[in-house]
């Protein structure tokens, strides 16, 4: 895995692309990106052949072991990896200990131990166990275990320094098993990257993390709704000091368009794309403008989508379970008799064969296939987003899309 950065902007955000991705080395990733968010190795609400129906879908899929953890027999019992399993064959497999779009529950940490959950409820996991899931999974890359429960508005100094304690610790024996095992070889570690709203911590974290040998960095507790965008920023900024340039960094938890904004420009170069199954579950069509053909502060220019902050009502815009500015209600009775598209020169599949009162009326009814039309468009357009993002670094015209963006959600 190599990053190659083609331009690093003032303040920290970077272009480039990552390759040699996978066991064979033959895939890419352009950052900044995202990877495709999954369940079990498949994205919610579409079949394989419905997905591949999108265009320019992120060569990263994205699995976790809150999902896979309850499979370990099977897996044992099938031998040949996760990908070969799940039919993923053309494609990278990243595996995260939790699954972005759930919130896990938390004061189960110890010293030895960390927690998954799934269906049949919580998974106890050791470094040793964690690692022998790991095996039978055989990720191209994935997270090293880590004690990321340092996120509460009440959590004490000495309790956030043990989680960066306790995560030196896992790495270190998780780099141990990984460096002599035949299942792995080839795969990339990312090491986590601790230290709660502590910013001494943080850099500490980062920079031990630093001097092991990982393949790239994931920025855990930084999640929306947990902390002030302005003091993320600084947490990131801080942490990026102390890593290498020519190494990846993931952070986690953060989907939002205007949080992806502002983590870009701190220096981040990956995302979860776990954004927009959040906004299909509520019902809702992201439709947001990022494009920067006109300057928004410009009268011919001004944006001319329907769903800011003031329309859709008092939203509290940093708590993920709520809905965002950037995504209309589709569920709403105003669009019962709206025969437009969900977003106007949208190509994907439901905006050139579907009108909004269809999808309204698919909700209304309960209709399975009213989240394989919203899921559809919503991955379309988030990926066209991260498009425009990068467009926007290569073309000088990063202000030029954050004005577009917050006049969007009415800041």
């Amino acid at each position: 895995m190599k990053l190659e950065l083609s331009r690093v902007l003032q303040g920290g955000s970077r272009l480039g692309v990552l390759k040699g991705l996978g066991r064979t080395g033959q895939h890419s990733l352009e950052v900044p990106g995202c990877l495709l968010y999954t369940r079990c190795g498949t994205v919610p609400h579409l079949t394989h052949d419905t997905l591949h129906s999108l265009d320019k879908l992120p060569s990263v899929t994205q699995v976790s072991l809150d999902h896979l953890a309850e499979h370990q027999e099977v897996l044992e019992e099938f031998k040949e990896g996760f990908q070969k399993f799940s039919g993923l064959h053309d494609s990278v497999l990243f595996c995260s200990l939790h699954d972005p779009a759930t919130s896990s529950p938390t004061g189960y940490a110890t010293n030895k131990t960390v927690s998954v959950w799934g269906s049949g409820g919580r998974i106890e996991l050791t470094a040793a166990k964690f690692m022998a899931l790991q095996k039978l999974v055989r990720p191209d890359c994935y997270v090293s275990m880590a004690d990321g429960e340092t996120w509460q508005d009440n959590t004490s100094r000495k309790r956030v320094r043990k989680s960066v304690e306790r995560t030196l610790v896992h790495l270190d024996e998780c780099l141990l098993v990984h460096q002599g095992s035949q299942e792995l070889e080839g795969a990339a570690l990312f090491g986590s990257v601790e230290g709660g709203d502590v910013m001494e911590e943080r850099e500490r974290s980062a920079r031990e993390t630093a001097k092991r040998p990982v393949a790239g960095f994931c920025l855990d507790g930084l999640h929306s709704g947990r902390l002030d965008g302005a003091l993320r920023s600084q947490l990131i900024g801080a942490v990026v000091k102390e890593l290498p340039e020519h190494k990846p960094r993931l952070v986690q938890g953060v989907g939002r368009p205007d949080e992806v904004m502002e983590c870009v420009e701190a220096g981040v170069d990956l995302f979860e794309g776990f954004f927009p199954f959040l906004v299909t579950e509520r019902g809702c069509a992201l439709s947001f403008r990022f494009d920067t053909a006109n300057d928004p502060e410009s009268a011919d220019g001004a944006p001319t989508s329907e769903n800011t902050a003031e329309q859709n009502g008092d939203h509290r815009p940093h708590d993920p379970s709520c809905m965002t500015p950037f995504e209309m209600d589709l569920k709403d009775k105003r669009y019962r008799d709206d025969f437009r598209p969900l977003v106007e020169g949208c190509g994907c599949y439901c905006c050139r064969n579907h009108k909004r009162a269809y999808v309204h009326h698919l909700l209304a009814t309960n209709e399975l296939l009213a989240g394989v039309l919203l899921t559809l468009h919503n991955t379309a357009h988030y990926l066209t987003f991260f498009a425009a993002l990068r467009e926007a670094l290569a073309a000088d015209k990063v202000d030029l899309l954050k004005r577009r963006l917050f006049l969007e959600t009415n800041v």
